[in-house]
Formats: structure tokens, C-alpha cells, sequence
């Protein structure tokens, strides 16, 4: 009997993953999470039956997320993580020694416990002594901080659901406030290529231009997230994304990365016409 996984894109697009197994299946109190096995991508993690990550590919979007704002800003040394339950973010951040605190919020203990378990190539450095976890709701977390971080990384789900908080204007306030006089917050923006995912990212980079003075979008390819094409946004009280990229520094510091390059980097700035026209009237000259 052939089984497979198979996710809606579109009402006319889907996914589909031949699966050999399901190694987990279960309902947590925020969604219901599971881990199946395949031939082509190794372990993947679903939650609410999307896809959130699968072994073969998820280094394209940990390192993304991570690297690119580690070689801009030159002394991160308190770092925020919101969602990330997988580990992933973290594990890539873990490899610079010069960060000193890593805050890590999760709103379901269950994917922490689960990837702990099923995909431990993710959750490999979640018990890194600098890695405090705290279970509770991100916006409520970030509500009461001030000046406190370096770095924020949003590492969310998509904006329905238990992650639907981490989208809003408020939201992207209170990071600001959190954020040092020259932090960064980096966040994961959606596809834009899909009509309604492409108003999910224009209206979440909307509220983000109107809390920081630096905004931009920046670019990765995905296999197995919608279209393959996802995009990533750039926060910042002061440093500009490549004008202030430190290739030199950060080569030097011998990261091994699978993905990720400085080249890369700056690359990853240059949008297709499509993306820039989307952001046209929403994102300012900085």
C-alpha cells in the first residue's frame, strides 16, 4: 500500500511526500503534531497538517534565518527565540561563542518534547547551558521586555492559529522596545508567489516598516515550503543588511554552513521584479 502525505498550497496546488512511516502522531492543547518518515526527505514535522520542517532541506531555512543577521550586527550577545520549538534556530546559534544568552519561547512544550525525540538531528543543542526555555505565549513574553536583547529571531508558524499573534503591529512594537539601540530583529515572511500567501507577507512587512527604521525582505528556496520560493524580513534600529555586512569577520569565524555564504548573503537582498513590485508601496528607501 503506497501512503503519502500531501498539503494544500493552494485549493488547486498540493504537496505530495511518500511516506514509509509515521513515527508520531498526537494532539497537543494548541494543535496536533506529527512525524512521519520518507525515502526523499528523511523525518518531517507537521503541525495542523503543514509542513514545518523536513531533514533534508531544513538547513536552508535555520541558516537563513540565523547567519544572515550574525554577520551584520558586530557583538550579539542576548538573543530572543520565539517558536523554534524544532531546535534548529537554536543549534545554528549555539555555534558562535561569542553569544551569551539564548531566550528561547515555545507556547507548546509538546514539539519540544517530540522533537527532542523523533528529530534529534534539529534538537541537538537545545540543552546548551546559555539555552533557557520558557513555555508560554511570545507576545505576552515580549510585552514586558525592554532593552534587553541584541537579536530577535521569530521563528514562527504561519499567521493562523497559535502563531497568528506573532503577526501583528503590536507584536513587531514590542520586539522593538525589547531590542537594544542597534538590534536586529529577523523574522520568517511567507511566500510571495501564492495570491494569498503573497498578502500574508506585503501585510506583515506593512506593520513591520511601521515599527523599525530599517525594513527589508530578503530571499531563500525552500523545496518543500509553498512555490519553494520563501522569503525572510530584515529589522533593524541601525545596521542596513548588506551595507553593513561583515563577510570578512564572519568567514573568519570558519562556520561550516550547507547554504549560507556572504556571497549568498548580499545576493539574497536582490529580489525578483515580482517581489519588488508586491512590496513597491510598503517598503521605504534605506
Amino acid at each position: 500500500m503506497d501512503l503519502w502525505f500531501s498539503e494544500l498550497h493552494t485549493p488547486d496546488v498540493k504537496l505530495s511526500v511518500r511516506v514509509n512511516r509515521q513515527l508520531y502522531s498526537g494532539q497537543s492543547e494548541f494543535q496536533r503534531i506529527d512525524v512521519f518518515e520518507s525515502s526523499e526527505f528523511g523525518r518531517f514535522l507537521t503541525l495542523d497538517g503543514y509542513m514545518m520542517l523536513t531533514e533534508k532541506d531544513e538547513f536552508i531555512y535555520h541558516e537563513m534565518i540565523t547567519h544572515v543577521p550574525m554577520a551584520v550586527h558586530p557583538n550579539v550577545q542576548d538573543v530572543l527565540v520565539i517558536g523554534a520549538g524544532d531546535g534548529g534556530v537554536i543549534r545554528e546559534l549555539t555555534r558562535y561563542g561569542s553569544i551569551g544568552r539564548i531566550d528561547m519561547v515555545e507556547i507548546d512544550p509538546l514539539v519540544v518534547e517530540v522533537c527532542r525525540q523523533y528529530l534529534p538531528k534539529t534538537a541537538c543543542r537545545l540543552d546548551d547551558p546559555r539555552v533557557k526555555i520558557y513555555y508560554e505565549d511570545g507576545l505576552r513574553f515580549v510585552r514586558g521586555k525592554e532593552n534587553c536583547y541584541d537579536l530577535i529571531i521569530v521563528d514562527s508558524t504561519d499567521p493562523f492559529g497559535p502563531g497568528e499573534g506573532l503577526f501583528t503591529k503590536e507584536f513587531y512594537g514590542n520586539c522593538y522596545k525589547a531590542l537594544r539601540a542597534d538590534g536586529i530583529m529577523v523574522n520568517q515572511h511567507e511566500s510571495p508567489f501564492y495570491t494569498e500567501d503573497a498578502r500574508a507577507c506585503k501585510r506583515a512587512h506593512q506593520r513591520i516598516v511601521s515599527s523599525f527604521p530599517i525594513s527589508r525582505v530578503y530571499q531563500a528556496h525552500i523545496p518543500t515550503y509553498p512555490s519553494g520560493h520563501w522569503l525572510f524580513g530584515f529589522a533593524s534600529k541601525q545596521y542596513h543588511p548588506v551595507k553593513d555586512l561583515r563577510a570578512e569577520a564572519w568567514q573568519a569565524l570558519g562556520i561550516a554552513t550547507g547554504y549560507y555564504t556572504t556571497k549568498l548573503h548580499a545576493g539574497a537582498f536582490a529580489l525578483p521584479a515580482y517581489v519588488e513590485e508586491m512590496l513597491r508601496h510598503v517598503e521605504p528607501e534605506c
